[in-house]
């Protein structure tokens, strides 16, 4: 079965998704929501690290399986190892040079799914593409004054990159905690609704089920998951899906609360996002995709 349906040329959009895949569940969800999706075109998929040796291979080699399971092609590179540092320049990052400097009238939007390395990496070497395309950030604490109850994985995974991406010139979305954290999911609703999905849905749910079961994931509910890095997606596909307020960039601290900088640039900030919209679109094109 195939979408019975035509999105316009000149309302395509250009994509590359950042990614730390094989970070935890739900990285592959949003990567397979953006691949499926008419709308936007996959220019690249770039691996991010994890704050842990080898991370970024890992997530490399994440998202090769994912790609196959959907029975798909995708531009995939490697990404940068560790946090921001100097020294040899990745070929995700070169790639995202390359891709924001080409003449295109298809506007460009990174989204970025975890840490902020490569983001940075490309606007320090290349200040001139930030009029060239728009970042897409899952991550940061909640705006609601209480502080950082606990550190924030993305951002916190590189404080400098989080910073220094949002001092820069080019527009950014943020959606941080309260909004990512908002599209939550139950295990039996994913084994309902994405185990069917043929040979990429049993993927999806059974590396789902799989971490969930791991040390990894202590700090979850049991029957119940987050996928935090899907509303990325979303927000392009429609970005009146959610609430977006301008506020002036904040500057991250160690522990990931925000400081108030009052030269800070404007950012816009999705404070919250609609879960229904996120989910079910990606439900049902999941299931158009595997025939059902």
């Amino acid at each position: 079965m195939s979408f019975l349906y035509e999105v316009p040329d000149y309302k395509k959009l250009r994509v590359i998704i950042d990614t730390d895949t094989a970070c935890e569940a739900d990285d592959p969800f949003a990567i397979a929501h953006a691949l499926l999706s008419p709308k936007l075109m996959v220019k690249g998929i770039v691996a991010e690290h994890f704050r842990v040796e080898g991370s970024m291979e890992r997530s490399y080699q994440a998202m090769k399986l994912l790609v196959d399971k959907l029975g798909m092609e995708a531009n995939l590179l490697r990404g940068e190892e560790y946090p921001l540092e100097e020294g040899t320049v990745s070929e995700g990052v070169r790639f995202i040079i390359d891709e924001a400097r080409r003449e295109d009238e298809h506007p460009l939007f990174v989204l970025c799914l975890g840490a902020l390395s490569n983001m940075a990496r490309a606007l320090r070497i290349a200040p001139d593409i930030a009029s060239r395309l728009t970042v897409v950030t899952i991550g940061g604490q909640s705006y609601d004054g209480h502080g950082a109850p606990f550190r924030e994985f993305n951002f916190g995974n590189d404080v400098k990159a989080a910073n220094e991406v949002l001092a820069a010139p080019v527009p950014l979305w943020q959606i941080p905690m309260s909004a990512y954290g908002s599209i939550r999911v139950g295990l039996a609703e994913l084994q309902r609704k994405v185990l069917p999905c043929g040979e990429a849905g049993e993927y999806l749910f059974r590396q789902m089920e799989e971490y969930n079961r791991s040390e990894h994931a202590g700090w979850t509910a049991g029957e119940s998951w987050t996928l935090g890095d899907s509303p990325a997606v979303a927000v392009i596909l429609d970005p009146s899906i959610g609430t977006k307020v301008s506020r002036p960039a904040p500057i991250v601290m160690e522990d990931t609360s925000y400081q108030d900088n009052p030269c800070g640039r404007t950012i816009q900030v999705y404070d919250r996002v609609d879960s229904r919209f996120v989910l079910e679109d990606f439900f049902a094109k999941l299931a158009i995709h595997a025939g059902l």
